[in-house]
């Protein structure tokens, strides 16, 4: 037992990984490309990718085209009075005279409008959508870092809980055995029917936590097909990542606070908030643009005439009062302004809470690890010991019976800790913002959201979506 958990912890010590066996950047690298969370969050920044464009939009051309075409019944009445011009006062004469026609009136006209200044609104709003593309990037960045995160925690419970059910089986092979045995002391009238209840009693619980255990496994065995997308079969022992921390604390908490993405998001919302101020204030500026028609009419104002013509200009646009809307708007931007301020604060205090506290749980671990297996060879002793003094009748059933329960403790205590070593390692990294396929060397293929930036960033028009960079 002592050679089996060796092999399943301490990969440090082993000389090969098992043939065929699943590892744990295996198992986080196929985390990695198949979850549907990161592939959420990648879409996510894509579709953030376009704020850009939109943004740009605002000083190209636009230009429209309209036309009418209609039916037109027409029917003229001319009323004309004839007089005598050698007498006037003779009776005049009535003439009337009624025309009547149809007509197709139509019309097709075609505009072009040039933005030449828009206060500068492009400008900032560009740069705003720019600046949320960036936070966007460093929020994927902290999904990606979950999902790894949760990959290692689904892994490597995977193997604690496989190996507790392990040692619980084999408890109820030895308290089999152990009830086995103190029948037949009762037979040869050592004991007393006491101690085979004890015996019955410890294995029926013994059966009982075999029960539970394969629950807890089970049970990890459908988080790690969830986070990693397969159900686990053969995986190599986990190890923690103690090369790619540094050796303190405090040096730990200065990379956090300058690459951790939840503080990086918060400085480029920040950043964002501040250009929305000037976006806004735009709106009180003048607008000018150059404006160009062609059009051609047909009967639109009587039969057979018809107009074509062609019209460019300059249209001026200057706010003078506009209700307060805008006004109201500034001072909205800028409280938001304020707030995304006050979140950077928050997001580095956050970190450094998160940071304390992983490095905390890493030592703890590591000084579990060394306790729990001073406590495993000294259950071991103290229960060879026990069964020596039953023999010459100086113990009692009872008393192997929880030698026997505080060894199996121990060993449980020992694989709990050694999980919750590598699993902080992981937790430490994390909390530094370096929990990435790049620094776990997990292999080249990583998904880089400036490919699909810089495909549409210059798109003037057109709906089909890239595909690289997915």
């Amino acid at each position: 037992m002592r050679d089996a958990r060796r092999a399943f912890f301490l990969a440090a010590c082993l000389a090969a990984t098992p043939a065929g066996a699943e590892t744990l950047n295996g198992a986080l690298l196929r985390a990695y490309d198949n979850s549907p969370v990161i592939n959420s969050g990648r879409a996510g920044v894509r579709a953030l990718d376009e704020k850009v464009p939109q943004a740009l939009s605002g000083m190209r051309p636009r230009a429209s085209a309209g036309a009418f075409l209609g039916a037109q019944d027409n029917r003229a009445v001319t009323r004309q009075i004839d007089e005598d011009i050698a007498d006037p006062a003779a009776t005049r004469a009535l003439t009337k005279s009624i025309q009547t026609g149809g007509s197709m009136p139509r019309s097709a006209q075609f505009s072009i409008e040039q933005p030449i200044f828009d206060g500068f609104k492009t400008k900032n709003a560009t740069r705003a959508a720019e600046t949320n593309v960036f936070g966007g990037r460093e929020r994927l960045r902290l999904t990606e870092q979950r999902v790894l995160f949760n990959a290692v925690a689904a892994y490597m419970n995977v193997l604690r809980d496989t190996a507790a059910l392990k040692l619980q089986e084999n408890n109820v092979a030895v308290l089999t055995e152990q009830l086995r045995q103190t029948r037949e002391r009762y037979n040869y009238g050592q004991i007393t029917l006491t101690d085979i209840a004890q015996a019955e009693a410890r294995l029926a619980a013994g059966q009982s936590l075999v029960g539970q255990a394969r629950a807890a496994l089970e049970a990890s065995i459908g988080a790690y097909r969830q986070t990693i997308g397969v159900d686990p079969k053969k995986l190599a022992p986990g190890a923690a990542v103690d090369a790619l921390l540094p050796g303190t604390r405090e040096e730990v908490e200065r990379i956090a606070q300058a690459e951790h993405p939840v503080i990086l998001a918060a400085l480029h919302d920040a950043d964002a908030a501040d250009l929305d101020i000037k976006v806004i204030e735009s709106d009180f500026m003048p607008k000018f643009s150059i404006v160009g028609n062609v059009f051609t009419q047909t009967d639109m104002s009587g039969i057979y005439n018809r107009n074509i013509g062609a019209s460019i200009g300059g249209r001026l646009n200057v706010p003078l009062y506009e209700g307060g809307f805008t006004s109201s708007q500034v001072r909205e931007a800028k409280e938001v302004a304020g707030q995304r301020k006050f979140d950077v604060d928050v997001a580095r205090a956050d970190v450094i809470a998160l940071v304390r506290g992983n490095w905390g749980a890493l030592q703890a671990a590591k000084t579990q690890i060394a306790a729990a297996q001073t406590q495993i060879a000294a259950a071991e002793r103290a229960l060879y010991g026990v069964r020596e003094e039953a023999k010459a009748g100086q113990r009692t059933t009872l008393d192997i019976l929880n030698a026997q329960a505080e060894l199996l403790n121990a060993r449980i205590g020992l694989i709990y800790a050694q999980r919750e070593r590598v699993v902080a390692s992981y937790a430490v990294l994390a909390a530094m913002g370096r929990l990435t396929t790049r620094t776990l060397h997990l292999g080249d293929a990583r998904y880089d959201p400036s490919i699909h930036y810089d495909q549409i960033r210059g798109l003037w028009g057109g709906t089909d979506t890239p595909d690289a960079g997915r």
